[in-house]
Protein backbone atom coordinates (compact mmCIF):
# COMPACT_ATOMS: atom_id res chain seq x y z
CA UNK A 1 0.00 0.00 0.00
CA UNK A 2 2.76 2.42 0.98
CA UNK A 3 4.68 1.47 -2.16
CA UNK A 4 1.63 2.28 -4.31
CA UNK A 5 1.18 5.62 -2.56
CA UNK A 6 4.85 6.41 -3.07
CA UNK A 7 4.64 5.65 -6.80
CA UNK A 8 1.42 7.67 -7.05
CA UNK A 9 3.06 10.67 -5.41
CA UNK A 10 6.16 10.44 -7.59
CA UNK A 11 4.05 10.05 -10.72
CA UNK A 12 1.92 13.07 -9.80
CA UNK A 13 5.01 15.17 -9.15
CA UNK A 14 6.52 14.00 -12.45
CA UNK A 15 3.32 14.87 -14.35
CA UNK A 16 3.02 18.32 -12.75
CA UNK A 17 6.67 19.03 -13.59
CA UNK A 18 6.30 17.77 -17.18
CA UNK A 19 3.19 19.84 -17.98
CA UNK A 20 4.74 23.35 -17.92
CA UNK A 21 7.87 22.00 -19.62
CA UNK A 22 5.73 20.48 -22.38
CA UNK A 23 3.88 23.75 -22.97
CA UNK A 24 7.25 25.38 -23.67
CA UNK A 25 8.55 22.58 -25.91
CA UNK A 26 7.47 24.51 -29.03
CA UNK A 27 10.69 26.48 -28.56
CA UNK A 28 12.51 23.44 -29.91
CA UNK A 29 10.55 22.92 -33.14
CA UNK A 30 12.96 20.44 -34.72
CA UNK A 31 12.69 17.94 -31.84
CA UNK A 32 8.95 18.57 -31.48
CA UNK A 33 8.30 17.84 -35.16
CA UNK A 34 10.47 14.73 -34.99
CA UNK A 35 8.46 13.39 -32.07
CA UNK A 36 5.14 14.40 -33.70
CA UNK A 37 6.15 12.52 -36.83
CA UNK A 38 7.00 9.49 -34.71
CA UNK A 39 3.75 9.50 -32.69
CA UNK A 40 1.24 10.48 -35.38
CA UNK A 41 2.57 8.61 -38.39
CA UNK A 42 3.35 5.59 -36.24
CA UNK A 43 -0.27 5.35 -35.09
CA UNK A 44 -1.87 6.45 -38.38
CA UNK A 45 -2.00 3.08 -40.23
CA UNK A 46 -3.68 1.36 -37.30
CA UNK A 47 -5.97 4.37 -36.81
CA UNK A 48 -7.13 4.21 -40.43
CA UNK A 49 -7.75 0.46 -40.27
CA UNK A 50 -9.63 0.91 -36.98
CA UNK A 51 -11.73 3.70 -38.50
CA UNK A 52 -12.61 1.57 -41.53
CA UNK A 53 -13.63 -1.38 -39.35
CA UNK A 54 -15.51 0.86 -36.92
CA UNK A 55 -17.66 2.46 -39.61
CA UNK A 56 -18.57 -0.88 -41.19
CA UNK A 57 -19.35 -2.66 -37.93
CA UNK A 58 -21.42 0.14 -36.38
CA UNK A 59 -23.41 0.55 -39.61
CA UNK A 60 -24.11 -3.20 -39.75
CA UNK A 61 -25.39 -3.25 -36.17
CA UNK A 62 -27.51 -0.12 -36.51
CA UNK A 63 -28.92 -1.11 -39.89
CA UNK A 64 -30.06 -4.42 -38.44
CA UNK A 65 -31.47 -2.89 -35.25
CA UNK A 66 -33.40 0.09 -36.68
CA UNK A 67 -36.86 -0.40 -38.20
CA UNK A 68 -36.97 0.13 -41.99
CA UNK A 69 -39.07 3.30 -41.73
CA UNK A 70 -36.37 4.88 -39.51
CA UNK A 71 -33.33 3.92 -41.62
CA UNK A 72 -32.57 7.61 -42.31
CA UNK A 73 -31.71 7.87 -38.62
CA UNK A 74 -28.82 5.40 -39.00
CA UNK A 75 -26.28 8.01 -40.24
CA UNK A 76 -27.27 10.36 -37.41
CA UNK A 77 -26.84 7.73 -34.70
CA UNK A 78 -23.63 6.46 -36.23
CA UNK A 79 -22.09 9.92 -36.52
CA UNK A 80 -22.98 10.69 -32.90
CA UNK A 81 -21.42 7.48 -31.61
CA UNK A 82 -18.27 7.78 -33.72
CA UNK A 83 -17.55 11.46 -33.16
CA UNK A 84 -18.48 11.69 -29.48
CA UNK A 85 -17.01 8.42 -28.22
CA UNK A 86 -15.63 5.74 -30.54
CA UNK A 87 -13.06 7.86 -32.39
CA UNK A 88 -11.66 9.72 -29.33
CA UNK A 89 -11.38 6.60 -27.16
CA UNK A 90 -10.12 4.48 -30.06
CA UNK A 91 -7.40 7.00 -30.84
CA UNK A 92 -6.45 7.19 -27.17
CA UNK A 93 -6.16 3.42 -26.83
CA UNK A 94 -4.21 3.06 -30.07
CA UNK A 95 -1.64 5.66 -29.03
CA UNK A 96 -1.53 4.22 -25.50
CA UNK A 97 -0.76 0.78 -26.87
CA UNK A 98 1.83 1.95 -29.34
CA UNK A 99 3.45 5.06 -27.87
CA UNK A 100 3.07 3.99 -24.25
CA UNK A 101 5.31 1.02 -24.97
CA UNK A 102 7.65 2.91 -27.29
CA UNK A 103 8.25 5.75 -24.83
CA UNK A 104 8.79 3.38 -21.94
CA UNK A 105 11.25 1.28 -23.93
CA UNK A 106 13.07 4.26 -25.46
CA UNK A 107 13.65 6.18 -22.24
CA UNK A 108 14.24 2.93 -20.35
CA UNK A 109 17.05 2.10 -22.77
CA UNK A 110 18.49 5.58 -22.30
CA UNK A 111 18.35 5.13 -18.53
CA UNK A 112 19.93 1.68 -18.79
CA UNK A 113 22.77 2.98 -21.00
CA UNK A 114 23.29 5.94 -18.62
CA UNK A 115 22.49 8.56 -21.28
CA UNK A 116 20.02 10.23 -18.91
CA UNK A 117 22.63 10.23 -16.14
CA UNK A 118 25.06 11.91 -18.54
CA UNK A 119 22.51 14.66 -19.23
CA UNK A 120 22.08 15.28 -15.52
CA UNK A 121 25.85 15.40 -15.00
CA UNK A 122 26.07 18.07 -17.72
CA UNK A 123 23.45 20.10 -15.84
CA UNK A 124 20.72 19.53 -18.45
CA UNK A 125 17.16 18.68 -17.45
CA UNK A 126 15.95 15.32 -18.82
CA UNK A 127 12.36 16.50 -18.44
CA UNK A 128 13.00 19.59 -20.56
CA UNK A 129 15.11 17.87 -23.23
CA UNK A 130 13.60 14.37 -23.38
CA UNK A 131 10.15 14.33 -21.81
CA UNK A 132 8.64 17.69 -22.82
CA UNK A 133 8.83 17.29 -26.64
CA UNK A 134 7.36 13.81 -26.42
CA UNK A 135 4.49 14.95 -24.21
CA UNK A 136 3.59 17.94 -26.40
CA UNK A 137 3.83 15.81 -29.55
CA UNK A 138 1.34 13.31 -28.09
CA UNK A 139 -1.00 16.12 -27.02
CA UNK A 140 -1.00 17.44 -30.61
CA UNK A 141 -1.16 14.05 -32.32
CA UNK A 142 -4.22 12.68 -30.47
CA UNK A 143 -6.79 15.26 -31.71
CA UNK A 144 -5.43 14.94 -35.26
CA UNK A 145 -5.68 11.15 -35.16
CA UNK A 146 -9.20 11.42 -33.70
CA UNK A 147 -10.37 13.64 -36.56
CA UNK A 148 -8.86 11.31 -39.15
CA UNK A 149 -10.47 8.25 -37.55
CA UNK A 150 -13.83 10.00 -37.40
CA UNK A 151 -13.77 10.93 -41.08
CA UNK A 152 -12.60 7.47 -42.12
CA UNK A 153 -15.29 5.77 -40.02
CA UNK A 154 -18.08 7.90 -41.51
CA UNK A 155 -16.79 7.33 -45.06
CA UNK A 156 -16.53 3.58 -44.50
CA UNK A 157 -20.04 3.56 -43.05
CA UNK A 158 -21.30 5.11 -46.29
CA UNK A 159 -19.43 2.44 -48.22
CA UNK A 160 -21.37 -0.13 -46.19
CA UNK A 161 -24.58 1.79 -46.97
CA UNK A 162 -23.67 1.81 -50.66
CA UNK A 163 -23.14 -1.96 -50.64
CA UNK A 164 -26.11 -2.92 -48.48
CA UNK A 165 -28.49 0.03 -48.34
CA UNK A 166 -30.33 2.45 -50.60
CA UNK A 167 -29.29 5.97 -49.56
CA UNK A 168 -27.32 8.27 -51.87
CA UNK A 169 -24.19 10.07 -50.67
CA UNK A 170 -25.99 13.42 -50.71
CA UNK A 171 -28.78 12.14 -48.46
CA UNK A 172 -26.34 10.24 -46.23
CA UNK A 173 -24.13 13.30 -45.76
CA UNK A 174 -27.11 15.53 -44.94
CA UNK A 175 -28.27 13.01 -42.32
CA UNK A 176 -24.82 12.96 -40.75
CA UNK A 177 -24.74 16.76 -40.50
CA UNK A 178 -28.29 16.80 -39.18
CA UNK A 179 -27.12 14.67 -36.28
CA UNK A 180 -23.95 16.65 -35.54
CA UNK A 181 -25.01 20.27 -36.12
CA UNK A 182 -27.13 20.70 -32.94
CA UNK A 183 -24.25 19.51 -30.73
CA UNK A 184 -21.27 21.26 -32.29
CA UNK A 185 -19.92 22.31 -28.89
CA UNK A 186 -19.91 18.70 -27.67
CA UNK A 187 -18.22 17.59 -30.89
CA UNK A 188 -15.40 20.10 -30.38
CA UNK A 189 -15.02 19.25 -26.68
CA UNK A 190 -15.05 15.51 -27.37
CA UNK A 191 -12.20 15.99 -29.83
CA UNK A 192 -10.25 18.29 -27.52
CA UNK A 193 -10.52 15.86 -24.59
CA UNK A 194 -7.97 13.72 -26.43
CA UNK A 195 -5.36 16.36 -25.56
CA UNK A 196 -5.70 15.07 -22.00
CA UNK A 197 -5.37 11.49 -23.28
CA UNK A 198 -2.17 12.44 -25.09
CA UNK A 199 -0.74 14.04 -21.98
CA UNK A 200 -1.55 11.01 -19.82
CA UNK A 201 -0.17 8.50 -22.32
CA UNK A 202 3.10 10.36 -22.88
CA UNK A 203 3.69 11.21 -19.23
CA UNK A 204 3.00 7.61 -18.19
CA UNK A 205 5.33 6.12 -20.79
CA UNK A 206 8.08 8.63 -19.99
CA UNK A 207 7.69 8.13 -16.23
CA UNK A 208 8.11 4.37 -16.34
CA UNK A 209 10.96 4.71 -18.82
CA UNK A 210 12.78 7.17 -16.57
CA UNK A 211 12.22 4.87 -13.58
CA UNK A 212 13.44 1.74 -15.36
CA UNK A 213 16.18 -0.31 -13.74
CA UNK A 214 17.64 -3.77 -14.08
CA UNK A 215 19.01 -3.74 -17.63
CA UNK A 216 17.07 -5.11 -20.59
CA UNK A 217 14.59 -6.86 -18.28
CA UNK A 218 13.80 -3.54 -16.64
CA UNK A 219 13.27 -1.92 -20.04
CA UNK A 220 10.71 -4.61 -20.90
CA UNK A 221 8.91 -4.05 -17.60
CA UNK A 222 8.89 -0.29 -18.20
CA UNK A 223 7.31 -0.75 -21.64
CA UNK A 224 4.64 -3.12 -20.28
CA UNK A 225 3.77 -0.88 -17.36
CA UNK A 226 3.64 2.15 -19.63
CA UNK A 227 0.99 0.46 -21.79
CA UNK A 228 -1.12 -0.94 -18.95
CA UNK A 229 -1.19 2.21 -16.83
CA UNK A 230 -1.73 4.58 -19.76
CA UNK A 231 -4.71 2.53 -21.01
CA UNK A 232 -6.14 2.52 -17.48
CA UNK A 233 -5.70 6.31 -17.18
CA UNK A 234 -7.25 6.97 -20.60
CA UNK A 235 -10.37 4.98 -19.68
CA UNK A 236 -10.72 6.64 -16.27
CA UNK A 237 -10.11 10.11 -17.72
CA UNK A 238 -12.68 9.46 -20.45
CA UNK A 239 -15.42 8.76 -17.89
CA UNK A 240 -14.61 11.95 -15.99
CA UNK A 241 -14.31 14.10 -19.12
CA UNK A 242 -17.57 12.80 -20.61
CA UNK A 243 -19.38 13.75 -17.40
CA UNK A 244 -17.74 17.19 -17.47
CA UNK A 245 -18.65 17.71 -21.13
CA UNK A 246 -22.26 16.76 -20.41
CA UNK A 247 -22.36 19.30 -17.56
CA UNK A 248 -20.87 22.03 -19.77
CA UNK A 249 -23.05 21.10 -22.73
Amino acid sequence: MLNALEHGGRFTHFALTALPAALLAWRRPHELLRQLHHVLLGALPLGIVAGLALGFVVWIHLHAAVEPQFREKVPEYLALGVVLEFAPVGAGLIVAGRSGAALGAELGSMRSSEQIDALEVLGLSPIKHLVAPRVLAAMIALPLLTIIMGYVAILSSYLAEYLGGTMSWTLYESCVWRGLTPIQAKVVLSTLKTIVFGFLVAVTGCYFGMEASGGTEGVGRAATRGVVVSIFLVLIANVMLVKLIEMVG
